[in-house]
């Protein structure tokens, strides 16, 4: 047997996940390759995953299962609250958190903003099945700017944010949203009642250090946090996510209450997420929960986190 070249770069993706631990993925073919104002941008077609975005080297989404990512990250917190209208979106440049946001009946406006036109325009290009025409949606407004420097400045006012960025590379765009900072301002634009999830990296058993400080700095602002996982097989990992709420309880839904509201308010059909599939993303192990506890750092302007 041929021993594989993994270092021929037109054959494989090596996504490195931290110092000492990559993941290699088998490329058919890369459909498009550029660097940005921002960061590098490429959309590969994987044996395994199908069509991906891929930034700085690490994949964002898969198309064989994106589904399992964005429908965790946008349901919960959009459920949880009692009538979501005004949502902000922080990144989510596929379009496909746009897109689950958007199957909510209760929703007049959301703003999506992303710092990254060109990588925009390669999604609304390459990846049609993510954002399945969410960008035109008579409900959505795209923005192309700094959003840590849109939520400080706008007056309007929403009941759900949706971070859902790029993770925290050391020279990324998006780095310095990740802090503690950042949280405060998007907590001083929500509307009374309103709750806020973010995407918050990897949450398996070796590379927990950066959920662990996020959990730990949404606790410094918000009463009421809630970390929680799925696996994402185009990661290879556990994948953690936070809802922060001063008044929203997402624990307090039963799997009978999920079921009901995705009834009465979603529009299509979900492929992961119900209330079974709630109860579950909400029962972590009691290694990550001691790990948790002992996790108090607070990220700040001054004291950023990356991935590696």
């Amino acid at each position: 047997m041929t021993k594989p070249d993994y270092f021929n770069a037109e054959k494989w993706l090596i996504d490195e996940l931290s110092e000492d631990l990559v993941q290699i993925h088998g490329i058919k073919r890369v459909l498009h390759a550029e660097t940005t104002k921002f960061q590098q941008a490429q959309i590969i077609d994987t044996h395994t995953f199908g069509i991906c975005l891929v930034l700085d080297g690490k994949i964002q989404s898969g198309a064989k299962d994106e589904f399992i990512y964005h429908e965790s990250l946008v349901h919960p917190a959009m459920l949880a609250h009692p009538n979501p209208r005004n949502v902000f979106i922080a990144g989510g440049g596929e379009g496909a958190t746009l897109r689950d946001v958007l199957m909510h009946k209760t929703v007049k406006k959301a703003v999506m903003v992303d710092i990254d036109e060109q990588v925009v325009k390669l999604c609304r290009k390459y990846l049609p099945t993510f954002h399945r025409g969410a960008f035109e949606d008579k409900r959505a407004e795209v923005r192309y700017e700094d959003a840590r420097k849109y939520i400080a400045e706008t007056n309007d006012r929403f009941d759900i944010a949706v971070i859902d960025l790029a993770d925290p590379v050391e020279d990324g765009p998006a780095r310095m949203l990740y802090t503690r900072e950042f949280y405060q301002l998007v907590k001083d634009r929500l509307l009374p009642g309103g709750i806020m999830v973010v995407q918050s990296g990897q949450s398996g058993y070796i590379n927990v250090h950066n959920f662990c400080a996020i959990n730990g700095t949404l606790r410094s602002i918000f009463g009421i946090v809630r970390p929680y996982q799925v696996y994402v097989p185009s990661f290879v990992d556990l994948w953690g996510f936070h809802t922060a709420s001063d008044t929203i309880d997402p624990v307090r839904l039963k799997p009978v209450e999920i079921n009901k509201r995705i009834k009465a308010r979603i529009s299509g059909t979900l492929r992961s997420y119900d209330g079974i599939a709630h109860r579950g993303l909400f029962s972590l192990t009691a290694t990550l929960r001691r790990k948790l506890r002992k996790g108090r750092k607070v990220i700040t302007d001054a004291s950023p986190i990356s991935v590696y």
